[in-house]
């Protein structure tokens, strides 16, 4: 059952990708992301809330404060990843962004086997480093079909990467440190606190804005904001429903299915929805580069789950 709930999870996830790809056209700067991304997490809310009402009821919301922590850990990486998604997703190769959040699949594959003894073969060891020279060939690929990628490009593609492995991690501390609660009371607290974060962000941006800027440069800004968000409403709508039944689905999955397993297959199979949507619906060019880099990183997943 948990290869399924990673097989819907990696669904929801590409519809995520491909309205979140359509966003990124209308997202002008950091405050921009932060704003369309307070929205989603707000509608996520709402939806964490229905679902916690109607199967497991309200009194659930009361929790100890260890997995009150981990859900706050989980709020605090999921702003972080959700905002570096959308200005990583803007500056680099659609593709490329996927081997960078591969490669956090370190965060909770090592940190699971020091606390919690999840072992990790040898073979796995080697099959991320297979990953790792699947990354400098798809670095190689976003040079050649975009701008070379900068040094705060390439930091904000690895913080993007840690961020999501974070996420993860937090999900497995709630199943192994949760004693019978209901995965629907982590993804309500999960984006209550990311909401949070997200508007402690957006308002010390907006303050710092207001000192560097002039009033009418202010009044414009909020003006080009409101009616990119008129045009994009709808993208963030089905976003916020994808981003729910993505992190639902995960969690469900690392219930039964070990990290050194569910994170990889996670992210090869995002690999490869991401490719068929970057060369069919955002006409990025599928280079030898690309491929290589591909194939590469499913030798890379082979090694680690076959052999």
């Amino acid at each position: 059952m948990g290869y399924i709930y990673l097989l819907l999870s990696n669904l929801a996830g590409a519809c995520k990708g491909f309205c979140g790809k359509k966003v990124s056209s209308f997202v002008k700067g950091t405050r921009d992301a932060v704003l369309s991304n307070i929205i989603r997490m707000l509608l996520c809310m709402v939806i964490g809330f229905g679902l916690l009402a109607f199967t497991v009821g309200l009194s659930s919301v009361k929790i100890s404060l260890e997995i009150l922590l981990i859900t706050v850990l989980s709020g605090v990486s999921t702003s972080f990843f959700v905002v570096l998604w959308l200005i990583s997703v803007k500056k680099s190769a659609y593709v490329m962004l996927d081997v960078f959040l591969m490669l956090g699949i370190l965060v909770p594959t090592v940190s699971t086997f020091l606390l919690f003894d999840e072992k990790i073969r040898i073979n796995q060891i080697i099959g991320f480093g297979i990953l790792l020279i699947a990354t400098v060939i798809m670095c190689s690929y976003n040079n050649s079909i975009k701008t070379k990628l900068s040094v705060g490009s390439f930091a904000i593609l690895v913080l993007c990467g840690v961020a999501n492995g974070i996420t993860d991690l937090s999900q497995k501390l709630f199943i192994y440190k949760s004693s019978g609660i209901s995965v629907s009371v982590f993804n309500f607290y999960t984006y209550l606190f990311s909401a949070i974060t997200l508007l402690i962000i957006y308002a010390f941006l907006t303050l710092k804005a207001k000192r560097e800027e002039k009033t009418d440069t202010n009044e414009t800004t909020a003006i080009t904001q409101t009616n990119a968000l008129g045009k994009i409403s709808v993208y963030i709508t089905v976003m916020s429903v994808c981003l729910f039944l993505n992190s639902y689905f995960k969690t469900m999955a690392a219930i039964t299915v070990p990290s050194a397993v569910l994170y990889p297959c996670t992210q090869g199979i995002a690999l490869v929805l991401s490719t068929l949507m970057s060369v069919i619906f955002f006409k990025e060019k599928l280079t030898v580069k690309c491929v290589l880099g591909v194939i590469i990183t499913f030798i890379g997943l082979l090694v680690i789950n076959c052999f």
